[in-house]
């Protein structure tokens, strides 16, 4: 335990900033695809443009930055929360991706209320997220399942899987022009997705 302890702790006492790193111009413009695809889909939950711009690029990084795809976490945080910044079960669980206070006093500094920070909560949960894919050997559908405690039973994963269905994005592959300027250009197979 003392192990995970570390692990976790370390990934989320890393306190660098929200801002996508792109290797090249094509990758950063995937991400800008990306982007103004989900804020269209996320517009009636989140009216407020730069709240809703913030929330999808901390989405994109903490996802990334855990190994994890994006619109798992946003099916997750559908689910979970229902992209309730505040949100708070019977249980205690809090913020969008309803992360347990026990996890402050495991891996962060034992401060609660920081779980409705977006940042920080997004950042727990894609660590939590990703040491249960670990440690399930890479099944998603066990991993949400330890996630939400109710490992094997089914209800769970099927609806982040589900929500998920919404969040699910494949960009086009990118143009190509064509060497004879009287054709047009044309999709080259096996662009960024």
């Amino acid at each position: 335990m003392d192990s995970v302890r570390s692990a976790l702790s370390s990934a989320i006492s890393n306190s660098a900033p929200p801002v996508p790193e792109f290797r090249d111009t094509d990758s950063r413009l995937a991400y800008l695809r990306w982007l103004g695809a989900m804020a269209s889909r996320l517009a009636k939950r989140t009216p407020d443009w730069q709240e809703r711009k913030d929330f999808l690029q901390t989405v994109w990084y903490e996802s990334k930055r855990a190994g994890l795809d994006p619109g798992l976490v946003l099916g997750l945080v559908q689910v979970e929360s229902n992209f309730r910044k505040f949100a708070l079960s019977r249980v205690g669980a809090r913020g969008y991706m309803q992360v347990m206070p026990f996890w402050t006093r495991v891996i962060g500094d034992g401060d609660p209320a920081k779980l409705f920070h977006m940042q920080t909560n997004l950042r727990f949960g894609c660590v939590i997220l990703r040491h249960y894919v670990e440690r399930e050997r890479g099944d998603l559908y066990m991993a949400l399942g330890r996630y939400n405690g109710s490992r094997g039973q089914p209800q769970y994963p099927n609806a982040v899987f589900g929500a998920s269905k919404q969040w699910d994005w494949h960009d086009l592959p990118p143009v190509q022009a064509s060497p004879d300027p009287s054709k047009p250009a044309e999709r080259v197979p096996g662009g960024p997705s």
